[in-house]
Formats: C-alpha cells, sequence, structure tokens
C-alpha cells in the first residue's frame, strides 16, 4: 500500500482509513493446520482430552529439552502458573515486583494476600533495577519476581546476589521471554523457577495456556501436586493443590507451534528489522534495541515516544492510528500501581516510580506476527512519519474533535 504525502489523507482529518482491515498487536499466529486437525481429530479418537494425556507430556519434553531445563510443568495459562509457583516457592508477607508489567503478576501475589511492592525499572531497559531493590527489602520481604519484559532478561546476576544475601526467593515472570536466551542460556534456567505464556496473543501459542520451569527437583514436585488437586496417584490426596492442568487440544496447538516455531521467530525479526528502517529518522520515535547476540524471539515491536522532539505525545498517536485502522496499543498502561486495588492500597506509589510513571506514558506497541507483512509495515511506519510531520494540525485537529 502506499501512503499519500498531504495531511488530508489521513482519517483523523476525514479521510478513509490507511488500512481496510485492522492491523492488530498480539493478532494469532496459526501454525499447519491440517496438522493441528490431525493432532485433535487423534485426541478425538483416543477420547482422552484432559488429565495429563500424551499431547500434554509431549508438549511438556519437548519444551525441556529446548529450554535445556530438567522440569516442564504445562499449566492451563501463566496466571496460574505464577500462583503456583508462587505458592509452592513458600512466598508470603511482601514480594518485591515493577509496576512496569501486566497486571497479572500482582494479580498472582494480591490473590494470595502477599502484598505486592512496587519497584521502580531502569529507564533502559525497562525491567526491574536491582539498584532500587535493596531498599525496598523490609522484615516482612520473602521474595523478588523479576519481569522478562519485551523479553529482553533481566539484570539477573544482581537479583540472584540481593536474593542469596538477603535470603529471598527469586522466580522471574518470563511471559514474553520463550525461546529467548541470556548469556547463551536459554531464558527458563534462572532463579528457582521460571513461568511462560503460551495466550493467543504470544508469538508461540497453545490457544490459552502457560507452563513453569525449574531445574530444581523438589520444586518440580510440589508444583506437579498443586496443578492436579495434590493428587500423587490415583485416589491419594498428599498436599492442598488446584486445577492448573492444559488440556489436551490446547497442547496440540502448541505442539504443532513448535513445528513452525523458527517461521514465527523469522517473520518476527523481518518485520522488527523493517520496522528499525522504517523509523530510524522520524524525530522523538524510539524503537527499543535487542541483543544480536542472543537469541531472541523479537515478539514485541516497542517504541518510546518523546513529545518534545516528535511534537505529538504517544496517546494521541495512538489516536491517529486506531482511526487508520492500526491497532497500537498503550503497554503498559497505567501501570500496575495505578490499578485497583493498588491504587486504594498505595495512593502515593507513584513518587517512588518516576521511570515508571515516565514509560507508562511514551511506550506503545505496533503490529506484528504472521499476519503483517512488508508493506503493513511500511505503511505504518509511513503513517507515524506522516502524523510527526503534521503534528501541529493533527493536535488542532484532535482538540477540536474532543471538544465536540
Amino acid at each position: 500500500m502506499r501512503i499519500k504525502s498531504t495531511v488530508d489523507t489521513l482519517a483523523i482529518f476525514g479521510g478513509a482509513p490507511a488500512f481496510s482491515e485492522a492491523l492488530h498487536v498480539g493478532r494469532p499466529n496459526i501454525g499447519n493446520r491440517e496438522r493441528l486437525l490431525e493432532r485433535i481429530n487423534d485426541m478425538l479418537d483416543r477420547r482422552w482430552l484432559t488429565n495429563h494425556g500424551p499431547f500434554v507430556k509431549g508438549l511438556e519434553g519437548r519444551l525441556a529439552d529446548l529450554l535445556g531445563v530438567k522440569h516442564c510443568i504445562a499449566m492451563c495459562n501463566a496466571t496460574i502458573g505464577l500462583e503456583i509457583a508462587i505458592r509452592a516457592l513458600g512466598l508470603h508477607g511482601e514480594v518485591i515486583v515493577p509496576s512496569f508489567t501486566f497486571i497479572a503478576t500482582a494479580h498472582a501475589l494480591q490473590w494470595q494476600e502477599i502484598t505486592p511492592v512496587f519497584c521502580d525499572v531502569d529507564p533502559a531497559t525497562h525491567n526491574l533495577d536491582p539498584t532500587k531493590v535493596e531498599a525496598l527489602i523490609t522484615p516482612r520481604t520473602t521474595g523478588i519476581i523479576g519481569v522478562h519484559v519485551w523479553g529482553r532478561p533481566c539484570v539477573i546476576e544482581a537479583l540472584q546476589e540481593i536474593a542469596g544475601r538477603r535470603h529471598l526467593g527469586l522466580m522471574f515472570d518470563a511471559a514474553h521471554a520463550f525461546g529467548n536466551s541470556y548469556k547463551g542460556k536459554m531464558i527458563g534456567n534462572f532463579g528457582q523457577a521460571e513461568v511462560f505464556s503460551f495466550h493467543a496473543t504470544k508469538f508461540f501459542n497453545s490457544f490459552e495456556g502457560g507452563a513453569v520451569v525449574t531445574n530444581d527437583d523438589d520444586l518440580a514436585e510440589k508444583i506437579r501436586l498443586m496443578t492436579n488437586f495434590g493428587f500423587a496417584g490415583y485416589d491419594n490426596v498428599i498436599y492442598v493443590g488446584t486445577n492448573g492442568k492444559m488440556t489436551e487440544v490446547a497442547a496440540a496447538m502448541g505442539l504443532t507451534s513448535l513445528e513452525s516455531l523458527d517461521m514465527f521467530i523469522g517473520v518476527n525479526r523481518r518485520n522488527y528489522a523493517d520496522y528499525r528502517i522504517g523509523l530510524q529518522d522520524v524525530p522523538g520515535i524510539r524503537l527499543i534495541d535487542y541483543d544480536d547476540t542472543e537469541r531472541c524471539n523479537y515478539q514485541y515491536v516497542i517504541v518510546e515516544v518523546d513529545v518534545e522532539l516528535s511534537g505529538i505525545s504517544r496517546d494521541d498517536l495512538v489516536r491517529v492510528l486506531h482511526a487508520e485502522n492500526v491497532l497500537a496499543r498503550r503497554y503498559f498502561f497505567p501501570g500496575c500501581h495505578e490499578m485497583e486495588p493498588y491504587r486504594s492500597y498505595f495512593p502515593h506509589a507513584g513518587l517512588l516510580l518516576p521511570e515508571t510513571e515516565r514509560l507508562t506514558q511514551r511506550v506503545m506497541s505496533l503490529p506484528t506476527g504472521t499476519a503483517v507483512g512488508p508493506a503493513e509495515v511500511a505503511g505504518v511506519c509511513a503513517l507515524i512519519r506522516l502524523a510527526v510531520e503534521n503534528s501541529h494540525e493533527l493536535k488542532l485537529r484532535l482538540r477540536t474533535l474532543q471538544e465536540k
């Protein structure tokens, strides 16, 4: 597609949207449909739909081999995975987490009456800032949860050093980081446990699902018990548990997605490279970097919008893109500490989170994945360039629309 060079073509000024079909952030990747349907038919023929069937066991084994971990426990979703891992580690009291993350990270603690203590992030990495962690530790602190935001690994050694010295549990929310590495070692091997998400919006999905991975034999045994009501055998319950099991149909999708993993990553990497070229000289628009020396899924195309340089705010740019059928998203807005119940519990938390507050006003995610090709990326880049070049007229137009 071709974006014309006059501001009058923008939909916000009454023109037709640039894209006839919406470009979504997180539109699902679909692997080999025929292979998936074969697996589903096999599952129906066996009449084994859940309760650790052959597809779940196969997926756990394949994932453990890929990540180089001893244990992989498939879950119905990553939120339940977080809750079970937190409980299995015996965390209680207070646990330090970033506010710049999806709300499930905080909710997984609060759901179990554990207080999430929000820590600020490093503005360069968007990840938990280890230099800020130490000051938040109190006698009630029992653990730290790092989040590999955008799949870029936390400063793992620094967090491990603090956790070891202060006798705290350490786990990682790796929802963004499946298939990524840190210093040549696959994410999944750090802390006491790491939790992955295989939700439909992730580049690798099992419709809905997740997994907890660990190299700790005792912890893995406890997590498996807790995932299946505490059953140890056919009719022998030896532990308090819940129902966190992945279904066979979800595992069938996971196995099918694994077979297309390299293709999914290749598309993401191509789109990321095209966005980098297309946006490289647009004032105030900075695409985040990935480390090319590490394995990376390139799942997220994230830009920071500097209103002083671009002349347009992130929110106004999102409005312009939405009008053009480009469904860019604000991430992570407004920050966990500004959502309930945390906003009421900690009304002044933002005073300790200046970098988090700044990022929530600047960060935007652009569409990628197998539903987006080079032409669409070029069109999105052209729209962003056009919006920045005509920021003054757009601000006046948006103000007029708000007043109507």
